[in-house]
Formats: C-alpha cells, structure tokens, sequence
C-alpha cells in the first residue's frame, strides 16, 4: 500500500475516533462529569477536564484535518493515546478502588481487557502516521 493512502487511512480513523468519542462526551456532559467524579481524580479537577478532554480531542481533529498540521496532531493523539492505555493499564494491575469508563458513546461497552487492545492499535497507528510523515519529507525518522 502507498504511505499517502496508509496515512489518510490512519488519519480518518483517528478524525473518527476523536470527533465522536469528544462529541459524545459533550452532548452528555453531565453524565461524563458523574463518571469522572468515580474516577481516581481530585475533585477540583473533574470540572477542568469534563471540559479539557473532549476540547483536546477535537483539537486533535482540528489538526489531523489540515495536511500541513497533520504530524502535530499525530503526535497529540499518540500522547493522548499513550496516557489512556496507562490508565487502563492501571486499572487492569487494580491500582485503583473505582475504575469506571468514562469514554464517549459506545466505547463505554468494552471491557478495559478490550479497551487496552483498542487504545494500542490507535496508539499503534498514531506512530506509524508520525513516521510515514517524516518518512515522507525526509526527516530525522526517516534514516531509522
């Protein structure tokens, strides 16, 4: 397969994930403010990011929409997606008392057994983006 049509493949599929999952959340704001409230987090900052996660996530689309912003929002979605799989990861080791899932729409379904494995093929895919990219323009990546 050609690196262009593997990265707009990888792009739709992030643009997918990250519009839906942050419009889910948005559309039932309370209910994700409820389900972060059950989560291991200060409450001083339930508020913050009821309102930050699904704003970063559609910032991450915003740039994964632009081919000239596409690398910058390959790297937010492998940062958000590394620090999702880590707090599944924790949840799986039973680090913490009450793990509910606080995602959008239907991901809230899975099981953090399945939840992992979906977070590591974005995450997965994010990285194979950022270097095809670099791949492409001939970046430090590239000579890898």
């Amino acid at each position: 397969m050609k690196r262009q049509n593997m990265l707009t493949i990888i792009t739709a599929l992030l643009i997918i994930l990250y519009s839906y999952t942050a419009l889910s959340k948005l559309a039932s704001l309370q209910v994700f403010r409820t389900q972060l409230r059950m989560q291991p987090f200060p409450a001083g900052l339930i508020g913050p990011l009821a309102v930050l996660i699904p704003v970063i996530e559609l910032i991450a689309t915003a740039l994964l929409l632009r081919t000239s912003t596409r690398v910058y929002g390959l790297y937010l979605s492998a940062v958000m997606m590394l620090i999702f799989t880590g707090y599944i990861g924790l949840v799986l080791l039973n680090v913490f008392e009450k793990t509910p899932c606080s995602c959008g729409g239907v991901l809230q379904q899975m099981g953090f057994g399945s939840h992992l494995l979906f977070n590591l093929f974005f995450l997965a895919i994010s990285l194979i983006g950022i270097y095809i990219i670099h791949q492409m323009k001939g970046g430090l990546l590239s000579k890898i």
